[in-house]
């Protein structure tokens, strides 16, 4: 069954279609010098010496589309489609606060990645970021990329940044891959692998501003099975059990 562009569009889960609908739109009215690029992209001295904070968001968003950068662009709202799409309708299709919660984590670790390498465009990092969670939740699933070649999911963050970095000579997909690991590693493997206590808990606001539709995490990709050495029972005098906790 075909579907038009409406169709399409409206079959996006609702955070990925936030998230392309403002990059593009963002992105074309600077093309088109509608809006000044320069007064939106991460700039250092602008934040904290003038203390224009949109730039914190609005660089999430904006792309300098050039004739050298559109298809670059491109590949980049493709992904977004493919892997930002996949991550919210399997994995947090129960709890889109968790998703909206993954993107603010991410987008505040690429703004302080940006001001610390002077990088002026997060979308490539928060891109890689999204695409590198998806991988690790489903990394023996295989992906297809150019040539023809067939691999892991979990090799596919590397060679997208192993690209980049050859063609472009640029760091923001490893730095994109750093900031995926940070929460990929907070919200799942130290608690689930080292049994640590959740340190990426969805706040309560956001809970009750995007209500779960039936609660917990969900999808064919699922966390890293705990690998935690089990723990001695406890004085059932000493320190109570938490009630609801995972």
């Amino acid at each position: 069954m075909t579907m038009d562009a409406g169709q399409w569009y409206r079959s996006l889960p609702r955070f990925t279609r936030y998230w392309l609908t403002a990059t593009v739109v963002l992105s074309l009215l600077c093309r088109f010098d509608l809006l000044s690029i320069s007064a939106l992209h991460l700039d250092r001295s602008k934040i904290f010496g003038s203390l224009q904070l949109w730039r914190c968001v609005t660089s999430l968003f904006v792309f300098p589309i050039t004739p050298n950068t559109a298809f670059h662009f491109l590949i980049n709202c493709y992904f977004i489609v493919q892997y930002s799409t996949r991550l919210e309708k399997d994995q947090y299709s129960r709890s889109p606060s968790d998703y909206l919660y993954l993107l603010i984590v991410t987008a505040v670790l690429a703004n302080v990645g940006g001001l610390l390498f002077k990088v002026h465009f997060l979308m490539d990092m928060m891109v890689m970021a999204v695409t590198y969670i998806w991988c690790q939740l489903n990394k023996d699933v295989t992906v297809s990329f150019w040539f023809g070649s067939r691999f892991k999911a979990i090799y596919l963050p590397w060679v997208l940044a192993a690209f980049e970095f050859i063609f472009k000579f640029s760091l923001a997909s490893l730095l994109g891959i750093f900031n995926g690991h940070v929460y990929f590693f907070l919200k799942f493997q130290y608690s689930q692998e080292l049994g640590g206590n959740a340190l990426l808990e969805t706040p309560q606001f956001l809970k009750r501003l995007v209500p779960d539709t039936s609660g917990g995490f969900g999808g064919f990709g699922v966390p890293p099975e705990s690998r935690a050495p089990p723990r001695a029972p406890e004085n059932p005098w000493g320190r109570g059990m938490t009630l609801g906790h995972d």
